[in-house]
């Protein structure tokens, strides 16, 4: 049994917070779970089947998995909360879930219970360009917003990786962000309004259609990152921009990752803050060139991909004195897209690392971890050493622009030795990140795969704060227990 798995934590069938079993009212079998949640939202909204649960144990993240006693699928923000408070009076654990590609298991079913699948949330409400602001409810794909936006001659910024199947409410939930961060912020950044559930069953409304509102403590930056720890999202208010006129991209590859991160350092220095600023170093480099065949040079240390979006003469600019600069500092070779269809290449080359890296072995744990962006270099180096002296493959890529870097190991699922040695070296990778001020993910949230080193990160005082607040939501800890606050 790896670390990871040993890290799960309880199974289904095992004791839940609060003294009740986890596989439904105490003393009762699990069939009366079902039936009682088919009473509320019909019986073919419920799974209870082998299968069903199987899926729904396991989330993107590798080596996590513990199954669920049933999957329930809401279709109202009535039915979320009737579950809910059902949930509260017998204790019965509860697990939101949007399209379940997060990469720190927040939505695996540590304690059993039930798994609420929120995907049939999947209506976009409302597009006002007048207000510069959507209404969407939770279940909604980040890319559906993106192109219902566009649609509309508007912009919807955050960007993550995952974007065509990551869900609007996952996003909120765990504060995504994405290639375009450093220029627009992540998820927390565009949120204006909740509609949430909390625990107890109250449907609460945060926030609204206003750019400012000091009113009260602000529960929408609470709730946004929360993980489904405090509530559960159905619906959420947006702030969108107009669509930039033109967009651009252009790569400039280095000897080595130092001499990119420079280049990265002078270019923020010259004023410039480009929409995109990415990097993938020479392992991923050759991975993705081998997947996708882009032409991509892989004598380089380094690759640096940069973009910018605005007006058409603006852009032009910008990407021209982002190439000076990065010559300056020693690229050796920069090239600017000719083309939109080149300018997409580009940006499916930094897409398309994870999938590019997966093709070296049959599991890939991909993790994230932040520094100030001029220790990037010295992050990356220490990553290395790390993963040679625990004899691991361990490639990087991720945002330089904001210091987010992707470490991302390359293992066989049946070395189970080869596991730990990861897990070691993933715990010394997020030390490595602290001492340097940085922090142990900068947008893939803790759940349960951070847990153990959020202390680490934050101290003891601020984890007894998270639990107290965690209370005050939650008084029954029904809702995703062996997370956040737990």
């Amino acid at each position: 049994m790896t670390a990871w798995t040993r890290r799960a934590g309880r199974r289904a069938g095992t004791r839940a917070p609060g003294g009740t079993r986890a596989d439904g009212p105490a003393g009762d079998p699990a069939d009366a779970l079902a039936e009682d949640l088919a009473a509320v939202v019909g019986r073919e909204h419920v799974r209870v089947d082998d299968g069903a649960l199987a899926a729904y144990a396991r989330d993107a993240t590798p080596l996590f998995s513990a199954r669920p006693q049933a999957v329930v699928l809401p279709g109202s923000t009535e039915e979320v909360a009737a579950i809910l408070r059902y949930a509260t009076e017998r204790g019965v654990p509860v697990v939101p879930r949007g399209a379940g590609s997060n990469l720190c298991a927040a939505t695996v079913p540590l304690s059993g219970g039930v798994v609420m699948a929120l995907t049939r949330f999947d209506r976009i409400l409302e597009i006002s360009p007048g207000e510069l602001l959507a209404r969407v409810q939770t279940g909604v794909t980040t890319a559906a917003l993106a192109d219902a936006a566009a649609a509309r001659g508007l912009l919807y910024a955050p960007d993550p990786g995952s974007r065509t199947v990551s869900t609007v409410g996952g996003n909120v939930a765990t504060c995504a962000g994405g290639l375009r961060g450093l220029k627009y912020g992540v998820t927390r950044n565009h949120v204006l309004g909740l509609e949430a559930v909390l625990p107890t069953g109250e449907v609460i409304r945060t926030g609204g259609r206003l750019w400012k509102d000091v009113a009260g403590y602000d529960l929408t930056r609470l709730l946004t990152g929360s993980e489904g720890t405090l509530a559960v999202i159905t619906e959420v208010t947006v702030a969108l921009l107009p669509a930039p006129e033109e967009t651009g991209t252009g790569v400039a590859y280095f000897g080595s990752l130092a001499d990119a991160s420079r280049a990265v350092a002078a270019v923020i220095a010259d004023g410039i803050v480009p929409a995109t600023l990415e990097f993938l170093d020479r392992k991923c480099v050759s991975a993705v060139e081998e997947f996708a065949g882009l032409g991509l040079r892989q004598d380089a240390g380094a690759l640096l991909l940069f973009g910018d979006d605005g007006p058409a003469r603006t852009v032009a600019g910008t990407l021209a004195r982002i190439g000076e600069v990065c010559t300056g500092s020693g690229a050796l070779e920069v090239t600017l897209a000719e083309d939109i269809a080149r300018s997409d290449a580009l940006l499916a080359a930094r897409r398309c690392a994870l999938p590019a890296l997966s093709r070296l072995g049959s599991l890939t744990i991909l993790e994230d971890a932040t520094v100030p962006r001029h220790r990037l270099a010295e992050m990356v180096d220490r990553i290395d050493e790390i993963a040679d002296r625990h004899g691991l493959r361990i490639a990087t890529f991720g945002h330089a622009g904001d210091g987010n870097l992707h470490p991302t190991c390359v293992l066989d699922p049946d070395d189970t030795e080869g596991a730990d040695r990861a897990h070691t070296a993933f715990g010394e990778i997020f030390a490595a990140a602290i001492a340097m001020d940085g922090t142990i993910t900068g947008e893939h949230g803790v759940g349960a795969a951070k847990l153990p080193y959020l202390a680490d990160r934050i101290g003891t005082d601020q984890v007894d704060l998270l639990r107290r607040i965690k209370l005050a939501f939650d008084p029954a800890g029904i809702l995703n227990p062996g997370k956040l606050g737990s």
